[in-house]
Protein backbone atom coordinates (compact mmCIF):
# COMPACT_ATOMS: atom_id res chain seq x y z
CA UNK A 1 0.00 0.00 0.00
CA UNK A 2 1.15 3.40 -0.85
CA UNK A 3 1.06 6.24 1.63
CA UNK A 4 0.31 9.15 -0.03
CA UNK A 5 -0.64 12.79 1.51
CA UNK A 6 -3.91 12.23 -0.01
CA UNK A 7 -4.25 8.50 1.66
CA UNK A 8 -3.38 10.11 4.74
CA UNK A 9 -6.08 12.99 5.02
CA UNK A 10 -8.71 10.35 4.21
CA UNK A 11 -7.46 7.52 6.78
CA UNK A 12 -5.84 9.40 8.98
CA UNK A 13 -6.41 12.70 9.72
CA UNK A 14 -10.24 13.06 11.37
CA UNK A 15 -9.94 16.54 12.43
CA UNK A 16 -11.29 19.42 10.20
CA UNK A 17 -8.81 22.14 8.98
CA UNK A 18 -8.91 25.32 9.94
CA UNK A 19 -9.21 26.98 6.64
CA UNK A 20 -13.22 24.23 6.58
CA UNK A 21 -14.61 25.80 9.30
CA UNK A 22 -13.02 29.12 10.10
CA UNK A 23 -16.35 30.89 8.69
CA UNK A 24 -18.49 29.05 11.30
CA UNK A 25 -16.01 29.37 13.91
CA UNK A 26 -15.47 32.93 13.35
CA UNK A 27 -19.67 33.45 13.32
CA UNK A 28 -19.99 32.16 16.45
CA UNK A 29 -20.89 34.31 19.71
CA UNK A 30 -17.94 33.63 22.27
CA UNK A 31 -15.37 36.60 21.74
CA UNK A 32 -12.38 34.40 22.71
CA UNK A 33 -11.42 31.39 20.31
CA UNK A 34 -8.99 28.62 21.53
CA UNK A 35 -7.49 26.88 18.14
CA UNK A 36 -5.07 23.67 18.45
CA UNK A 37 -1.94 25.73 16.99
CA UNK A 38 0.99 24.01 18.04
CA UNK A 39 0.43 19.93 17.33
CA UNK A 40 1.79 18.97 14.11
CA UNK A 41 -1.69 18.27 12.32
CA UNK A 42 -2.43 21.90 13.03
CA UNK A 43 0.53 24.04 13.15
CA UNK A 44 0.13 25.52 9.61
CA UNK A 45 -3.12 26.92 10.14
CA UNK A 46 -2.24 30.29 11.43
CA UNK A 47 -1.56 31.43 7.68
CA UNK A 48 -5.52 31.18 7.61
CA UNK A 49 -5.39 34.37 8.76
CA UNK A 50 -3.54 35.94 5.90
CA UNK A 51 -6.51 35.47 4.02
CA UNK A 52 -9.06 35.96 6.68
CA UNK A 53 -10.08 39.21 8.25
CA UNK A 54 -10.57 38.18 12.35
CA UNK A 55 -14.08 40.17 13.25
CA UNK A 56 -13.98 43.40 15.65
CA UNK A 57 -14.62 42.31 19.13
CA UNK A 58 -12.58 38.54 18.65
CA UNK A 59 -9.52 37.50 20.54
CA UNK A 60 -7.55 33.93 19.00
CA UNK A 61 -6.26 31.64 21.90
CA UNK A 62 -3.34 29.85 19.80
CA UNK A 63 -2.38 26.71 21.72
CA UNK A 64 0.95 27.26 21.21
CA UNK A 65 2.22 24.70 23.45
CA UNK A 66 1.21 20.75 22.59
CA UNK A 67 -0.79 19.11 24.98
CA UNK A 68 -0.01 15.26 23.85
CA UNK A 69 3.79 15.53 23.70
CA UNK A 70 6.77 14.92 26.37
CA UNK A 71 8.72 17.28 24.62
CA UNK A 72 9.20 20.92 25.96
CA UNK A 73 9.04 23.26 23.55
CA UNK A 74 11.54 25.83 23.07
CA UNK A 75 10.41 29.53 24.33
CA UNK A 76 11.71 31.01 20.84
CA UNK A 77 9.28 28.62 19.31
CA UNK A 78 6.87 29.85 21.28
CA UNK A 79 7.36 33.72 20.85
CA UNK A 80 7.46 32.60 16.91
CA UNK A 81 4.23 30.91 17.21
CA UNK A 82 2.35 33.55 18.84
CA UNK A 83 4.34 35.99 16.40
CA UNK A 84 2.72 34.60 13.36
CA UNK A 85 -0.98 35.18 14.52
CA UNK A 86 -0.02 38.65 16.42
CA UNK A 87 1.60 39.57 12.46
CA UNK A 88 -2.13 38.76 11.38
CA UNK A 89 -4.47 39.41 13.43
CA UNK A 90 -2.85 42.23 15.71
CA UNK A 91 -1.10 42.00 18.82
CA UNK A 92 -3.78 43.16 21.20
CA UNK A 93 -6.08 39.74 19.76
CA UNK A 94 -3.70 37.24 20.92
CA UNK A 95 -4.17 35.13 24.27
CA UNK A 96 -1.57 32.18 24.02
CA UNK A 97 -2.33 29.18 25.37
CA UNK A 98 -1.92 25.28 25.26
CA UNK A 99 -3.75 23.06 22.14
CA UNK A 100 -5.73 21.44 24.86
CA UNK A 101 -6.08 20.31 28.85
CA UNK A 102 -3.41 18.17 30.17
CA UNK A 103 -6.13 14.95 31.44
CA UNK A 104 -6.69 14.30 27.52
CA UNK A 105 -7.82 10.75 28.69
CA UNK A 106 -9.70 9.76 31.90
CA UNK A 107 -7.62 7.95 34.41
CA UNK A 108 -4.44 8.48 31.94
CA UNK A 109 -1.84 11.07 31.53
CA UNK A 110 -0.31 11.19 28.15
CA UNK A 111 2.05 14.20 29.71
CA UNK A 112 4.07 13.60 32.69
CA UNK A 113 3.30 15.93 35.48
CA UNK A 114 6.24 17.71 35.85
CA UNK A 115 7.13 17.96 31.93
CA UNK A 116 3.54 19.72 31.88
CA UNK A 117 4.87 22.25 34.35
CA UNK A 118 7.66 22.95 32.48
CA UNK A 119 5.83 22.93 29.36
CA UNK A 120 3.91 26.16 30.63
CA UNK A 121 7.24 27.71 32.58
CA UNK A 122 8.45 27.46 28.37
CA UNK A 123 4.96 28.94 27.85
CA UNK A 124 5.40 32.21 30.00
CA UNK A 125 9.20 32.61 28.91
CA UNK A 126 8.05 32.64 25.04
CA UNK A 127 5.10 35.25 25.98
CA UNK A 128 7.47 37.34 27.47
CA UNK A 129 9.94 37.40 24.30
CA UNK A 130 6.98 37.97 22.03
CA UNK A 131 5.79 40.60 24.31
CA UNK A 132 9.11 42.01 24.08
CA UNK A 133 8.88 42.05 20.25
CA UNK A 134 5.27 43.15 19.65
CA UNK A 135 4.93 45.85 22.61
CA UNK A 136 8.24 48.00 22.57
Amino acid sequence: MKFTLSWLKDHLDTSASLAEIVDVVLAAKPAALSLEAANPRHAHEWAVFENTKLPAGKVLIPGVIESKSNFIEHPEVIANRIGNYAKLVGRENVIAGSDCGYGTWVGQAAVDPDIVWAKFAALTEGARIASRRFWR
